[in-house]
């Protein structure tokens, strides 16, 4: 028997519905309800309503596993919520890790982020070699996958056979108000900003693949990039533009002016209650230039590839279109 944390959220959703396919009997973790895009197999799956941070749940939960994908986490980049952070993504870790090992779990896939692989400068090229360095300047959901990811290393300390992904920026369809999901949102509303910045990108399909293999695999102790490839952030946004038809951005963003928004966006959400669209953060990484060397996944798993981003934004943006066409279709009845 499988657990999936994490089940509702985007790429857990994808998981299941790969494990499910694949005739693997599936146990997953739910807080509140279980999510539209997975109601079609949810018979298929047998549900347990808990939390990572309820150890009783989380034990009823783990009982009879043998593989643990651990996807529950929380991703924010806006400084009000660093105790949330770091309660789930390293407490509600570690809280997996001392019940896989209480429970004598076989193996362990996690997922963790390129952010845990630490500050990166303008211009890097990024590998699994590189080391932590603290800094102020990392982002309070960067400090939180790198704690969690040290929990994962100890369970492979004291037993626990485990592997760990890191993945770039994951494009899939499904998830459009939340994540990744709100680029195809903007391209289709016409956001006009980009910004010369690059970044790392990989298709949710991929990323489940790759967790998949590694699962069945004798591989252990080792963590993977996982991103197909390294685009600016105009390429991006201009490329899903046009397979929707729509404009493409027009307006730069320059550093001096990614300071002024964040700290205007800061202002606005402490009138309204909202949370700011653009923070320190978001607005100061979206001016990088970085570059994710995705070698190793590929050189200890012979044979995986991975899909083009040209054809990941084809397929995502084509999936959005038409749900958008379906759901004017509605309204105009």
């Amino acid at each position: 028997m499988i657990l999936v944390t994490g089940g509702t959220g985007f790429l857990g959703s994808h998981l299941l519905r790969a494990l499910v396919n694949a005739g693997k009997p599936v146990r997953a973790l739910y807080r509140r309800q279980i999510p539209a895009q997975v109601q079609d197999i949810q018979h298929k799956i047998q549900w347990v309503q808990g939390d990572i941070l309820d150890v009783i749940s989380l034990e009823e939960a783990m009982q009879g596993i043998t593989q643990v994908y651990h996807c529950a986490a929380v991703v924010s980049f806006s400084p009000d919520s660093r105790q949330e952070l770091m309660q789930v993504n390293v407490d509600g870790t570690a809280n997996v890790v001392n019940l896989a090992l209480d429970e004598g779990v076989k193996k362990m896939v996690h997922v963790s982020s390129v952010a845990a692989l630490g500050r990166i400068k303008d211009g890097d090229v990024v590998d699994e070699e590189g080391e932590w360095q603290e800094s102020r300047n990392n982002s309070q959901y960067a400090i939180s996958k790198y704690r969690g990811e040290m929990e994962v290393w100890r369970g492979q300390a004291e037993g626990l056979q485990t592997a760990i992904v890191n993945p770039s920026i994951i494009l899939g369809s499904g998830y459009w108000h939340d994540g990744s999901g709100t680029l195809v949102k903007n391209a289709w509303k016409e956001f006009p900003f980009y910004t010369k910045g690059v970044n790392g990108f990989v298709d949710v399909e991929d990323v489940v693949k790759a967790m998949c293999l590694l699962m069945d695999s004798d591989i252990k102790g080792n963590r993977f990039i996982l991103s197909a490839d390294n685009w600016s952030y105009y390429d991006l946004f201009s490329t899903m533009a046009a397979r929707l038809g729509k404009k493409p951005p027009h307006i730069e963003i320059r550093s001096w002016l990614a300071e002024v928004v964040w700290r205007m966006e800061k202002v606005k959400g402490l009138i309204s209650g909202n949370k700011p669209l653009v923070t320190k953060e978001t607005a100061r990484t979206a001016q990088l230039k970085v570059y994710y060397n995705n070698e190793k996944i590929q050189r200890m798993l012979p044979g995986f590839q991975f899909k083009p981003l040209q054809q990941t934004i084809d397929e995502v943006c084509d999936v959005y279109r038409q749900e958008m066409g379906a759901e004017a279709g509605l309204l105009s009845k």
